[in-house]
């Protein structure tokens, strides 16, 4: 389409149905006559290889952050790029640890101050992994923006901050600040420890947190109220002091993979209920209210079984599925370490396995409960088997679940906000996988969350040929100018 064309037709998309002219919003040209400049912004971050995970590449992550402040100075803010000490590797070594950018955008006594947290770190990615293009140069096709960030989190991020441009262009009517890190893609290393000793400055002027990450459910716009915690456990059983072959020892001794087989076959029946005594007790009654959002959710699950390629779900309808992937406890087996597990064949038995699973985990249940009742289990299990190897349970990770409430001041400037930047209301969901940054800034600091996501549905965060759709990225942006007005409105 022409220019020409493209004036023509945004002059007929302002007329209401009976002919009058609505007033053009100035913040949203803004952002349409500079959706360019925004796009390219986000290819000069994709460009950044900053993965979290390779100790290799930390100077990348450190280059990252300091583009983030620089670019918050350039529009007019200040950052601080604030050391938050070393990283303990495995292999003894230490690595300084990224920076935390802590900026500010508009520094207004009258007004109210929105703190937005994201991350720049990133999740490995190469071409030769199966990726249609080169994961770190931002490429468009078909309307989608694909990069390695472009969803999670960069493409997430960039929005506010684009926002806060495009609302400086009229009258910023928040103070923002942001709170970006470089190492959530591997567990926040020091973020926790910040947030507490700035509570009492940078924080202590904040009205309320946007959590900038996450996805929508399905096409449409979407905030998020909850999400599941995380317990990680680690069971290890040794029966040998070295690998052993099983043509000279096989039948001899208690071997400890078949014990760890039998603890793991132990935790779940085969409809995948939980069998460990106290888990599912703990979990918070569905009330009659909290149904009703269910069933409203725009959700396909039979397009969601099928975008999976899984033969068929365990629930059969979409309030079922919803319910299970957000509201209930699940229990997943990620692997055995010290198992054979390359091409070809192995005669071997091995001296020592670890098994992995985790416990993702809903109100109210306590990660320090469930430790308790994780290992008294096994231990009760491990007895029965009668063998006499040696095994140990150890929980590595207990993350608690996040929620609030989504009838608060903050979810309604969100359904306001949408509905001017999308032209729908929208979905009220939860997210299955666990956020521990949500509970932590909400317990330290005193100050309730939203999550907002801009991510689609599809988006392949973390996978390969991750993207953002342009209609995402830019509408985001207005979305997070909208929000901004209409929180500073209630």
């Amino acid at each position: 389409m022409t220019m020409i064309g493209l004036a023509i037709l945004t002059i007929l998309l302002l007329k209401d149905t009976c002919g009058a002219s609505v007033t053009p919003d100035p913040v949203f040209q803004y952002i349409d006559a500079n959706q360019e400049k925004f796009v390219q912004r986000l290819k000069e971050w994709v460009v950044i290889k900053s993965d979290s995970s390779d100790p290799s590449l930390r100077n990348e992550v450190h280059k990252m952050m300091e583009i983030t402040a620089e670019l918050i100075k350039t529009l007019g803010g200040t950052a601080e790029l604030v050391d938050i000490g070393l990283q303990q590797l495995p292999s003894g070594e230490t690595l300084k640890l990224p920076s935390v950018v802590l900026g500010q955008i508009g520094q207004d006594p009258d007004k109210p101050t929105l703190c937005i947290y994201g991350h720049t770190d990133v999740q490995p990615a190469r071409k030769e992994d199966g990726w249609d293009t080169d994961p770190y140069t931002l490429t468009e096709i078909n309307g989608n923006l694909y990069g390695r960030g472009a969803s999670d989190d960069k493409g997430q991020i960039l929005p506010w901050i684009n926002a806060a441009e495009a609302l400086q262009s009229q009258e910023l009517p928040v103070n923002f600040k942001f709170l970006i890190e470089g190492m959530e893609e591997v567990g926040s290393d020091g973020l926790a420890e910040l947030i507490m000793k700035r509570n009492q400055t940078f924080f202590s002027d904040v009205d309320y947190i946007v959590l900038a990450d996450t996805a929508w459910i399905s096409e449409k716009p979407a905030l998020t109220y909850g999400a599941r915690g995380n317990c990680y456990f680690l069971v290890e059983v040794e029966c040998a002091n070295r690998d052993l072959h099983s043509g000279s020892y096989g039948g001899v001794i208690h071997e400890a993979m078949t014990d760890l087989i039998a603890l793991l076959d132990s935790l779940t029946n085969s409809s995948g209920h939980i069998l460990i005594p106290g888990i599912n007790e703990a979990v918070a009654a569905l009330t009659d209210e909290e149904t009703k959002l269910y069933s409203g959710i725009s959700f396909d699950h039979e397009e969601f079984r099928n975008k999976i390629g899984a033969q068929e779900l365990r629930q059969k309808n979409k309030e079922d599925v919803l319910l299970q992937r957000w509201r209930y406890p699940s229990l997943t087996i990620h692997g055995i370490e010290g198992a054979f597990s390359g091409a070809g064949t192995k005669t071997v038995i091995p001296a020592k396995v670890i098994g992995k699973f985790s416990i993702r985990q809903v109100p109210d249940m306590d990660p320090l409960q469930v430790e308790k009742q994780v290992i008294e289990y096994l231990d009760k299990k491990f007895a029965e088997l009668k063998s006499p190897n040696k095994m140990k349970t150890t929980m590595v990770i207990g993350a608690k679940p996040w929620l609030t409430d989504p009838n608060n001041k903050a979810f309604h400037a969100g359904r306001k906000a949408s509905k001017r930047a999308f032209g729908v209301e929208p979905d009220l969901i939860r997210v299955g996988g666990t956020i521990p940054i949500a509970t932590t800034l909400e317990d330290v600091t005193g100050k309730n969350l939203i999550m907002m996501p801009l991510g689609g549905p599809y988006d392949a965060a973390h996978g390969q040929n991750e993207k953002i759709s342009r209609y995402n990225y830019i509408e985001g942006t207005k979305f997070a100018a909208a929000y901004a007005q209409e929180f500073a409105k209630l």
